[in-house]
């Protein structure tokens, strides 16, 4: 059994894909660890494994609003801001919601790290550098965002939750540190969240067709959530401070190419599908990770193949627990359907 050590950690997003695992390693690192989560698109089911864990607790509550005050009345010493719908479909589904999370809520976070004088670690994300004419993409590169599109409530709202941050970090507010993750999966992702490996395995293993946009040819770099974890919780250890750091796996490959394996692995049947490329989606996304690795000592360990498969059993399981759900529920209906 880990001895409890003196970090008390508060994680913003805990009940998401990324923020549960975080919340996993860190616990097991001997933290204390409170997650705030609004559950608009985190899962409880993410940390039912937590319930009985005495250094846990869940608050449900939304980071635009004043922080309850058993937030407000604990000792943090470590804020890790992952609040944020991250995949299109949810963040564009109240874009006001979006923009407000990332500035708003970031703001709100950065005073409680002022007023604990603890650190603060904010998760940005590769849309900052938009559809990048620079590849790969370093942090120095300002990137080529459209500020009025349908993304942008995502994409410039976490450039403006950057800007914020370095702010504090200027005023010698706030002891701050700023992770840019590029496309990141595992266990724990949602089925619907509209994201490639998500689609394409759920896609797969249900033998529907299967929806590449555009023609594929369009690149991604896919790490894996256990690399990206320890990742942050390096750089949140770390003295990184005068700038942003990119964490991602630098392996590029094309949506087809990404097809093509899972369809592989899967034996699906599956049709594919063509559909338009959405408005403003990048063509070509791939880190420069040496600041990472110079700084941090940190890369991906995970190969492709290897996170794949971890996910597809994942997804698999998932999908057979929901079967007798949906069986009871059709039932049911039924069942009212004769009554009347």
């Amino acid at each position: 059994m880990k001895i409890a050590n003196k970090k008390t950690a508060l994680v913003t997003g805990g009940a998401g894909f990324i923020g549960s695992h975080l919340i996993d390693s860190l616990l097991a690192e001997g933290a204390t660890v409170v997650c705030l989560d609004s559950l608009l698109t985190g899962r409880e089911k993410n940390l039912r494994h937590l319930q009985r864990e005495a250094r846990f607790d869940l608050i449900q509550a939304d980071i635009i609003d004043a922080l309850p005050r058993t937030v407000a009345r604990t000792a943090f010493t470590h804020v890790y801001n992952l609040a944020c719908a991250a995949s299109p479909p949810h963040y564009q589904a109240d874009p006001e919601h979006t923009m407000l999370t990332n500035v708003v809520g970031t703001r709100n976070l950065l005073r409680l790290a002022e007023e604990k004088k603890a650190r603060f670690l904010l998760t940005s994300t590769s849309e900052v550098y938009g559809d990048p004419e620079v590849h790969p993409q370093p942090e120095s590169y300002r990137g080529w965002v459209s500020c009025t599109g349908p993304r942008a409530c995502y994409d410039e709202g976490k450039r403006a939750a950057e800007t914020l941050t370095f702010d504090y970090q200027r005023m010698r507010r706030a002891d701050v540190r700023v992770a840019r993750i590029f496309n990141t999966y595992g266990p724990r992702m949602r089925p619907d969240d509209g994201r490639v490996v998500s689609n394409v395995i759920c896609q797969a293993l249900a033998g529907d067709d299967i929806t590449v946009y555009g023609d594929g040819s369009q690149t991604r770099s896919f790490c894996y959530v256990s690399d990206l974890v320890a990742g942050l919780m390096r750089l949140m250890d770390s003295d990184v401070t005068d700038g942003p750091v990119n964490l991602g796996n630098p392996v590029e490959l094309t949506v087809s190419d990404l097809v093509e394996r899972v369809v592989r692995m899967t034996g699906s049947t599956s049709r594919i599908v063509n559909r338009p490329l959405p408005v403003d989606d990048p063509r070509r996304r791939k880190p420069n990770i040496e600041r990472a690795k110079a700084l941090l000592g940190w890369e991906p360990r995970v190969a492709l193949q290897q996170g794949l498969e971890a996910t597809a059993a994942w997804f698999a399981e998932e999908q057979a627990e929901a079967r007798p759900a949906e069986r009871e529920a059709r039932e049911e209906l039924m069942v009212e359907v004769a009554a009347e």
